[in-house]
């Protein structure tokens, strides 16, 4: 099969197409310009974001673009009875898609949040555009060292026990620090899996919230290319002192990604 493109690989067309595929994830917008402790975002610099809406309620959950027909956000957004009713995803104000096939983690473990991942395949691919854009998959072989400063953005609450604001003007970033996995998993009495990382403030102030849940934890790498470190997953109240935001680890499930997502 390999032998028929020969040419095009002796003359390198096809390693331009291949290189041109790989680098058009984890691009944005440079433009200048709730997440709790956060501020108003230009949409445009984050695109890969998505709002999950379910009705009448609007947006419920975020999600990340990772290619032209699928999202990843987290389990737990799909468990209850009304999961059906998650008909669209919304990118960037600017393309709205049917979701018509929910894959959640088969391990995922309800109890303690583990495996907290899902994918969503599209009805229809969506075009990049410099609003819509994917995040780049970090392979299991990627590092995000301690103290590595990332961004988590999302459309939630901007405060605990608040309610949602207007997610279509107010998209939220907020700048959060990687935390040491066995300081987390003290702090959190041993619930911290290899499946998990940690990002925030322990002084509190900033973190996820209600309605950020599967949203992107996005840091940057080399070429100033934005990989999908962590999916908003769980934490004890929101923006709490000692007591960060628990994030899917996206390094650990990276083989599962790609056999589902071909």
């Amino acid at each position: 099969l390999f032998r028929g493109w020969q040419s095009e690989l002796t003359s390198g067309l096809f390693t331009n197409l291949l290189n041109n595929f790989l680098l058009a994830c984890g691009r944005r917008q440079l433009k200048k310009t709730r997440i709790v402790g956060g501020e108003d975002a230009r949409s445009e610099k984050w695109p890969w974001q998505a709002s999950l809406q379910m009705g009448a309620h609007g947006h419920v959950c975020g999600a990340s673009v990772i290619s032209n027909r699928w999202l990843v956000s987290a389990a737990h957004c799909f468990l209850d009875s009304h999961s059906v009713r998650y008909e669209e995803i919304i990118l960037n104000r600017v393309a709205v898609r049917s979701i018509i096939r929910i894959i959640v983690h088969p391990q995922y473990d309800q109890a303690i949040s583990d495996y907290d991942i899902a994918l969503l395949e599209m009805e229809t691919p969506v075009l990049f555009s410099e609003l819509v854009q994917p995040i780049c998959l970090p392979s299991t072989s990627r590092v995000f060292l301690y103290g590595t400063v990332c961004y988590v953005t999302g459309w939630g609450a901007i405060k605990e026990n608040s309610m949602f604001i207007s997610w279509i003007y107010f998209l939220q970033v907020s700048r959060v620090r990687m935390i040491n996995q066995s300081v987390c998993n003290k702090l959190y009495d041993d619930l911290i899996t290899s499946r998990m990382l940690c990002a925030g403030n322990l002084n509190g102030g900033v973190d996820a919230c209600q309605g950020d849940s599967g949203g992107p934890l996005a840091c940057t790498g080399k070429g100033n290319r934005w990989y999908l470190a962590g999916i908003v997953s769980w934490g004890e109240g929101c923006a709490r002192r000692n007591r960060p935001g628990v994030y899917t680890r996206v390094t650990a499930l990276y083989d599962w990604i790609r056999r589902n997502t071909n």
